[in-house]
């Protein structure tokens, strides 16, 4: 395997737990605990992303290696580098948590390559001071579906940490998988992912919330020099302008996650970047029929507090915790609070301009919101797919009649029988509406389909084809994962041979375990 170029950027500039022994425990003062992964009794590699391998310098040759096994599954230490677990805390579900840390993801190191850095972490390599009851090791079934869904939301162009390996360990891990009493084993894997850095809000909230100043004054200078090298500005106001950023790139994130129909599912401080990339992959899925107030996530199934329709007043939220973490640095609540008053202004308008797009509507005209507004309110008067939806919506012509518009789009209701009575009178007047807007518009209808196309995905990993992958995975079949995985490489086209995944949800998987809703377990 050609050789890596790892550089100690995060332990040189920030502080290491004093204690180096691998036992739970709080840690306080710090950033991170050394620690060795967890060797895997058997590990065979499952999957490689060639596209990430090369970004950190490798060529498609190595990840077929003994060493690319060995150095990620955790089997062997990469020669003169120290793995790490980083320290953080978090608010889950609206509560405080306190500490809580890597608690089954080490990071390998950073790696430098054409002027860029990487981190790359393992993600189920073994226990960590932060692992609390856990035992810092991943199943086969979650890390399939981690792995997936990051390369498929890249792919998407929704910013996210990136996939270089999925490889099985060889052992057997046991777990609760819906936490009702009914423990099984299953095959143990990891996922080794990318991204420029794990750090998140809780890696503040940490320090903040133990008065460690010093640390965490540290923690910020090291951010802001390092990857918003633009700020330039000193004291108060450098803090407030990174703050100002990550607000931006967070508001970013959650318009694209709107635009594809992704849930994320499990929205704590500590699953936030503070780059505004979607980590953490755990209970996630697609919008299958439009609803607001859907939730993958079986913890959540009460009060729906990472429902698609709340993410982005959720991100919101979690901000102003980040805020209160910062505030420290600041001293004043003025600046933070003027920051986050924009939060709202600006989403509105970036949600309907991401909606015009979806809408295919080239020029902006101030009836488009209320458009906007009806076209989503008929998407829930009938269940109708999100994705398949959208995509179908390309199709329509100017000169469409409102009942021509309908039949082309019959193909997004899950029962199209239900659009009778007022149901189809609602949606025959929303399509004459937007019939009439679309006759405003000067791009031709061919033109205007493939601006739509270019942000209305044909394919998104749907939970159902995960869990196809996974049923086989666990049978020793990796053929879907490797099918899936060249699928997701190209969202928006429209891949003919693959037809079959441009279906809505079969009825089987309507309420099947890992299609409908999904645990935090992994």
């Amino acid at each position: 395997m050609k050789k890596l170029h790892f550089i100690p950027r995060f332990q040189k500039a920030l502080t290491p737990d004093a204690e180096t022994a691998n036992f739970v425990r709080q840690v306080p003062l710090a950033d991170y605990s050394f620690v060795t992964p967890r060797v895997p009794s058997k590990p065979y590699l499952i999957h490689a992303v060639t596209e990430v391998a090369e970004s950190i310098g490798l060529e498609a040759a190595d990840t077929k290696s003994a060493d690319f096994l060995h150095y990620f599954s955790g089997k062997e230490v990469y020669p003169n580098t120290q793995p790490f677990a980083m320290n953080y805390a978090g608010h889950q579900f609206g509560n405080w948590a306190g500490q809580l840390g890597d608690g089954r993801a080490i990071v390998l190191g950073e790696v430098e390559y054409r002027n860029q850095v990487w981190t790359l972490q393992l993600k189920g390599a073994g226990k960590t001071p932060y692992s609390r009851r856990g035992d810092g090791l991943a199943v086969l079934r979650s890390s399939l579906r981690e792995y997936l869904c990051a390369e498929a939301m890249h792919h998407l162009g929704v910013p996210t940490s990136r996939s270089l390996s999925l490889i099985g360990t060889g052992d057997e891990v046991l777990r609760d998988m819906l936490y009702d009493g009914h423990a099984d084993y299953e095959k143990g894997a990891v996922v080794c992912r990318v991204a420029p850095t794990f750090i998140r809000f809780g890696s503040f909230e940490v320090h903040a919330a133990r008065q460690e100043q010093e640390q965490l004054q540290q923690l910020a200078d090291f951010v802001i020099g390092d990857y918003f090298p633009s700020i330039a500005c000193e004291g108060p106001e450098k803090y407030t302008a990174f703050f100002k950023i990550v607000c931006e790139q967070t508001l970013q994130l959650m318009i694209e996650w709107q635009r594809v129909g992704f849930v994320h599912g499990v929205m704590n401080t500590d699953n936030m970047s503070i780059h505004g990339i979607t980590i953490d992959y755990g209970p996630y899925g697609w919008l299958e029929d439009f609803n607001l107030n859907w939730t993958p996530n079986t913890t959540d199934s009460q009060h729906h507090r990472y429902a698609y329709g709340n993410q982005p007043d959720v991100a919101l939220w979690n901000l102003i915790q980040l805020a209160n973490a910062l505030y420290p640095l600041i001293g004043a609540a003025e600046p933070l609070e003027a920051v986050l008053n924009a939060y709202g202004r600006q989403f509105d308008d970036a949600f309907l301009q991401m909606n015009r797009n979806k809408l295919g509507l080239e020029h902006k005209l101030d009836a488009d919101e209320g458009l906007v507004r009806e076209v989503l309110t008929l998407l829930e008067r009938i269940e109708t797919d999100y994705t398949i939806f959208f995509r179908l919506l390309a199709n329509l012509k100017k000169n469409d009649s409102p009942e021509a518009a309908l039949a082309k789009l019959q193909e997004a209701f899950y029962t199209p029988s239900q659009c009778s009575g007022a149901v189809k009178t609602a949606w025959l007047n929303g399509l004459q509406n937007y019939l009439h807007r679309l006759a405003q518009e000067t791009r031709t209808d061919a033109e205007r389909a493939v601006a739509m196309h270019r942000v209305n995905p044909k394919y998104v990993l749907r939970n159902y084809m995960a869990q196809l992958a996974i049923d086989a995975a666990n049978q020793d079949d990796f053929s879907l994962v490797h099918e899936l995985y060249e699928l997701l490489k190209h969202p928006y086209d429209e891949q003919p041979e693959h037809e079959k995944w441009f279906a809505k949800r079969p009825d089987w998987a309507r309420t099947k375990v890992g299609c409908s809703m999904l645990s935090c377990s992994s």
